[in-house]
């Protein structure tokens, strides 16, 4: 249950700005709106220009008073928000003024999301959307983290937690109340039975696109590398517009790896400039080429560089697209295969971003994606899969309370993905199978 404390806390991020949003959550927001404005409250969900005030009587800065009643609030609780200026004393003020009203006390981390969880507003998976959002660096991540936020994913988690609810509910009546042993068509339709085959198939193809869903929440690593004096470190700086890495005539400079973040046509990239590949006496950069071979195999895309005039190497390593650099100071003739940039100059680095972004796509959820998982999501939804495959070898044994201990396990994964308690769903439904009487 909800603690009835009422809250606040300030909902635009700290500095100072134009505007700043004060937001109260509880039974008593409504009266703290009210003390703060001596004045009548406005209509629900109107904007109303009030004047604020200290319980001194100081007023301190005149602003929109907003109110949202419960349930119809973000919280499903009552709701004022204060729309002040965003001047650090005005919060300052209102906050030693909220510090003196009893039973008004500040929110902890998350704690209007979970009041909204606790109180059906949202569930797991609109939550996490909702983190989501908040962190997105790129037009795409805020799109399909919208989506999400839209509660597709929680509505298909429901309905097949619907499904194995039905299913365990008609198996658990025969098993406790029939007055024979009934056959296992009896218990659980064929019907009913290949609704659940398609719903484990839909759960293992939903869990396969984990890895690209994390790969769009976390960014796509893509790693430079190739030997010393190649451009490395010019062609991240010309690649962020800015200069994040030291660049020397001098081989060796870099040492040890470098991140940057890239906003890439919408996908979120960290690239990292890497020490140069060759042989060498130095520990320090040594333990640099080690780090640099270690991250640029884990990484999604790799990059290898190599000056327009330099051999190809003998022992090659593994990339995804071969660069040829300072194509101004020597012009060859390039294979199809290989791109030529001049970080000086800028020539072919709009033709290198757009092969990035090409080879990028692929490790990416689709743009129309509907459900975007979790690693946590992928393990549930596994565990609800076979659960469910193992439930059909239940059936086809024979074994019903076998089956029903199957379909448990699947219902406490799906359970867990959207947060939703099903223990008096599960008895409201295996009673509801009876007649008025019985």
């Amino acid at each position: 249950m909800v603690p009835a404390s009422t809250i606040w806390a300030v909902a635009t991020p700290p500095g100072q700005g134009g505007v700043a949003v004060l937001r109260i959550s509880g039974p008593d927001a409504f009266d703290v709106a009210a003390r703060l404005t001596h004045a009548p409250l406005p209509p629900p969900r109107r904007a109303a220009l009030r004047r604020f005030h200290t319980l001194d009587g100081d007023a301190v800065d005149r602003g929109l008073l907003i109110l949202f009643p419960a349930p119809g609030s973000f919280t499903g609780e009552c709701i004022a928000e204060l729309h002040l200026h965003g001047s650090q004393g005005v919060l300052r003020a209102l906050s030693q003024t909220f510090g003196s009203l009893p039973g008004l006390r500040p929110a902890g981390p998350g704690e209007f999301t979970r009041r909204a969880f606790l109180n059906g507003r949202v569930d797991l998976t609109q939550v996490e959307a909702l983190a989501d959002l908040i962190s997105a660096e790129t037009a795409l991540q805020a799109r399909l983290a919208t989506r999400q936020l839209d509660g597709h994913f929680g509505r298909q988690v429901k309905a097949w937690h619907g499904c194995v609810l039905e299913a365990l509910a008609r198996t658990e009546a025969m098993i406790d109340f029939a007055a024979e042993q009934a056959d296992v068509d009896a218990a659980l339709p064929p019907a009913l039975r290949a609704e659940l085959s398609a719903a484990a198939q839909d759960m293992r193809s939903l869990a396969s696109g984990a890895g690209a869903a994390e790969r769009l929440r976390q960014g796509i690593v893509v790693a430079v590398i190739g030997p010393p004096n190649s451009g490395k470190s010019s062609l991240v700086n010309a690649l962020v517009r800015r200069d994040v890495a030291i660049v020397s005539e001098m081989p060796g400079t870099t040492r040890d790896v470098i991140e940057v973040q890239l906003d890439l046509e919408g996908i979120p990239v960290t690239v990292l400039d890497t020490a140069g590949l060759r042989e060498s006496d130095d520990p320090v950069e040594l333990e640099g080429i080690k780090r640099a071979k270690a991250r640029a195999e884990a990484a999604d895309i790799r990059l290898l560089l190599l000056t327009a005039d330099a051999p190809m190497p003998v022992d090659l390593p593994k990339a995804d697209l071969l660069i040829r650099s300072k194509i101004d100071l020597c012009r060859v003739r390039m294979p199809s295969t290989e791109l030529g940039v001049s970080c000086r100059t800028g020539e072919g680095l709009a033709a290198l971003e757009r092969a990035i972004a090409a080879a990028i796509r692929p490790l990416l959820p689709a743009e129309d994606a509907g459900l975007l998982v979790r690693e946590r999501h992928r393990q549930l939804l596994e565990e609800a899969a076979q659960a469910l495959a193992a439930h059909a070898d239940s059936l086809e044994g024979g074994d019903l309370g076998l089956a029903c201990e199957d379909l448990r396990v699947a219902m406490r994964a799906l359970g867990a993905i959207d947060g939703r308690v099903t223990v008096e769903d599960l008895l409201d439904r295996i009673f509801s199978t009876f007649c008025v009487g019985k």
